[in-house]
């Protein structure tokens, strides 16, 4: 199968619908969204720069980190649109991280949709797709020390802080959280 109809058989069977959202996963043809929210000065400040710095740079990315994860493990990297007004707003995902044994839950919002609850909408259905449909024992969570709302974020969704971790070719520690 190649990979053009992995990917459309992938995004028909992948998609979900919270209240306000449609989460679906991440393909090439979002890549100037990526573009603009891997650039954005809070992803950039909390999550790290990803040296994305053209539309091409964004297409490789999603073709090189989300799309062979869902390959492998059939969840990853989802975008969020929202349901009034069909704008791409976020992603929101679990990811397998270097570093971490526990795969990781992981959200990222435009700055213009921040304070409206789409991160948790989007967050909590993230965690009941890796523990209700994959069957996912626990799932963690890394946030900066200094990222107040993501901890917060993460606490609501039922994560309790464990310790400090640094992850792999990184200097900063990271909290770590882990579901019960």
């Amino acid at each position: 199968m190649s990979l053009k109809n992995q990917q459309e058989q992938l995004s028909e069977n992948s998609f979900y619908e919270t209240e306000r959202l449609i989460i679906r996963p991440m393909s090439v043809d979002d890549a100037a969204f990526i573009f603009e929210l891997y650039n954005s000065p809070k992803f950039i400040k909390y999550i790290g720069d990803r040296n994305i710095k053209t539309i091409s740079d964004a297409e490789n990315y999603i073709r090189n980190k989300f799309l062979p994860q869902f390959e492998k493990l059939g969840f990853g990297n989802y975008i969020m649109i929202t349901k009034e007004g069909n704008e791409k707003i976020g992603g929101v995902g679990i990811f397998e991280r270097e570093g971490l044994d526990v795969v990781d839950i992981g959200f990222s919002l435009l700055d213009g949709f921040e304070g409206r609850g789409y991160a948790y909408e989007a967050a909590i259905k993230a965690k009941s797709i890796g523990m209700d449909d994959f069957s996912l024992k626990k799932i963690s969570a890394i946030t900066s020390k200094d990222n107040f709302s993501s901890q917060k974020l993460i606490e609501r969704l039922g994560l309790k802080f464990q310790r400090y971790v640094t992850l792999p070719n990184d200097d900063e520690e990271l909290m770590y959280y882990e579901t019960e």
